[in-house]
């Protein structure tokens, strides 16, 4: 019912409102109808008997109907009381009684489909009758039915039967699911700088897979994290005469071929920091996608170029491309060239990365040159992620594990193995809170003054040992901290979120990196902060101290899994 009244008709002002006298419906009940029913509002003034009784059939005519929506089919109704007012005894509400549930079409023939649909069923025997309730099952029952296989399955016939004497009603239900249906295949529209192959490359379905809407939403989101399309919507043609092979329907907006962008931010870690950077989604107009920029920061320097080919068959994608950096880190000044190749793929939640990478690296400390490094590096990363949520966590781990090496005279300088392992473990507490748990290990054979800094380990820092500066925990060289080839870190975190937006952390972090395994000694921080969620996860502000250096330090980050 609207609230708004016709604008023939006075306002509710004119005449007051009938108020509701106290009564035994529930708070949201007696809510619906002080802003449902119009006949509350007095149209005239209950100056004698006659207006009364013509103001009681209209209350009694919507109230009832409002009330039957709610459970209640044998209210009381009446108007009393001097000033007047509206008494309601609502009588007992309705349950529901038996619930029918019965199938027609292809899923009659599969016991332990509609066993599963029947057990989806949201209104159980027992339970309080409300229209809005009722309308609700029906749909969740249809959405159930037709997410999988049955794409033009319909509720057929629905009838809820009212025993108004005995407070109960028995739900039927009758659903007919059509023929089982198969993916066919994919059609596409809205393409002109790419071609079809490409959307296909990023398809979840294959032409003969059941249907199902949770695989045309996989690849809806694989299609929109892509960087060459800013909207796509699928659909399958639901024709129970396609069922054999429905096609599948893709309609997209291509994104931008080419952006310039530039950008400038403040890290605890790295100071200051500007950048500015190209991308090209379709280089040689083969949807390639070329990615380049020149990042300045106080304390590193970095130019890149990157070239990542569509994703393959199998799912691999490709990419290779090269990078320069500058870096003065803890007194230690390294020049770095290096070219690689990626090939990734991500299958559910687990993420493989094989790379190889050919580097040349200049160390400087104290004013000086002192060795240049080379080498050319296999490595293997895995990554497992069960969160609830991938930018913003409460419950679940990520796990991150490598192991990389090089060969003496194979264009490295020395024999190498390096393995490393990282964990975030992220536990709800309560309603809103949660501990966080991370650790880090890692180990490299080999010379570490033979070695790149890249395959070596250094602590310190927003996302290591709070307390410190950024990769101040290693191995001392002259005025310089260099990586060691030994590393541990652990860290527990307690967050509390006042807010949705807001929390607030305490935690303690201890961590070390050396050359060896018998000069490790954990350098221990503590400190407290406050969380902001921003669209990119939360951003964590800190400060800490750490007992080594005994002195305060403040952290920011952006405090997300790995």
């Amino acid at each position: 019912m609207p609230d708004r009244l016709p604008d023939d008709n006075p306002p509710a002002a004119a005449f007051g409102r009938l108020p509701l006298r106290p009564n035994a419906l529930p708070d949201d009940v007696n809510d619906m109808l002080e802003r449902h029913a119009r006949s509350l509002v007095l149209r005239e003034a209950l100056t004698d008997e006659r207006a009364q009784r013509r103001l009681l059939r209209r209350v009694r005519r919507e109230v009832t109907d409002l009330l039957s929506t709610e459970g209640y089919f044998t209210p009381k109704i009446e108007i009393d009381g001097d000033p007047p007012a509206l008494a309601i005894e609502p009588g007992p509400r309705a349950v529901i009684g038996r619930v029918d549930i019965e199938f027609e079409g292809a899923v009659a023939e599969r016991a332990e489909r509609r066993d599963e649909l029947r057990r989806s069923w949201r209104l159980a025997e027992g339970q309080p009758f409300r229209q809005s309730d009722w309308s609700s099952a029906k749909q969740n029952l249809l959405d159930e039915l037709t997410s999988r296989d049955y794409a033009a399955g319909a509720l057929i016939e629905s009838q809820a039967e009212v025993d108004a004497a005995a407070a109960r009603v028995d739900l039927r239900l009758r659903l007919d699911s059509g023929p089982a249906f198969r993916f066919g295949d994919i059609e596409a529209t809205g393409l002109a700088l790419h071609d079809l192959d490409l959307v296909r490359r990023y398809s979840t379905v294959r032409a003969g897979d059941p249907y199902s809407t949770d695989a045309l939403l996989a690849f809806e989101r694989a299609l929109l994290s892509s960087p060459y399309f800013g909207s796509a919507q699928i659909s399958v043609d639901r024709d129970p005469a396609s069922a054999i092979a429905t096609p599948v329907r893709v309609a997209v907006a291509e994104a931008s071929s080419r952006r310039l962008s530039f950008g400038a931010g403040l890290s605890s870690n790295t100071g200051y920091r500007a950048e500015v950077a190209w991308s090209d989604n379709n280089l040689f107009k083969r949807s390639w996608l070329f990615n380049t920029a020149v990042r300045l920061e106080q304390l590193r320097q970095i130019a890149f170029a990157d070239v990542l080919l569509p994703p393959a068959a199998d799912g691999y994608r490709d990419s290779f491309g090269a990078l320069a950096e500058n870096a003065d880190i803890q007194e230690l000044v390294t020049k770095r060239v290096g070219i690689g190749a990626v090939r990734a793929r991500i299958r559910g939640n687990i993420e493989i990365r094989h790379s190889i990478s050919l580097q040349r690296e200049q160390r400087e400390i104290d004013g000086l040159v002192t060795s240049t490094q080379k080498s050319l590096a296999l490595n293997t990363s895995w990554t497992w992620r069960e969160v609830d949520d991938p930018f913003d966590p409460r419950s679940g781990w990520v796990l991150n594990a490598q192991v990389g090496g090089g060969v003496k005279g194979l264009l490295s300088d020395t024999n190498f193995l390096r393995t490393y392992m990282k964990a975030q473990w992220f536990i709800p507490v309560g309603e809103r809170d949660q501990i966080i748990l991370r650790g880090e290990a890692g180990l490299t054979s080999g010379k570490a003054d033979a070695l790149p800094q890249d395959f070596l380990f250094r602590a310190g820092g927003a996302n290591s040992v709070r307390g410190y500066d950024y990769l101040q925990l290693g191995v001392r060289e002259g005025n310089a901290i260099v990586g060691g080839r030994v590393l541990g870190v652990l860290s527990a975190e307690y967050v509390h979120w006042w807010s949705h937006q807001w929390g607030s952390a305490v935690f303690v972090d201890a961590g070390d990196a050396t050359d060896s395994r018998k000069d490790f000694d954990f350098a221990y921080g503590a400190g407290a902060g406050v969380r902001w969620r921003s669209p990119a996860g939360p951003i964590a502000f800190d400060i800490a101290y750490g007992e080594r250096e005994q002195t305060w330090r403040p952290h920011f980050s952006l405090a997300i899994a790995f």
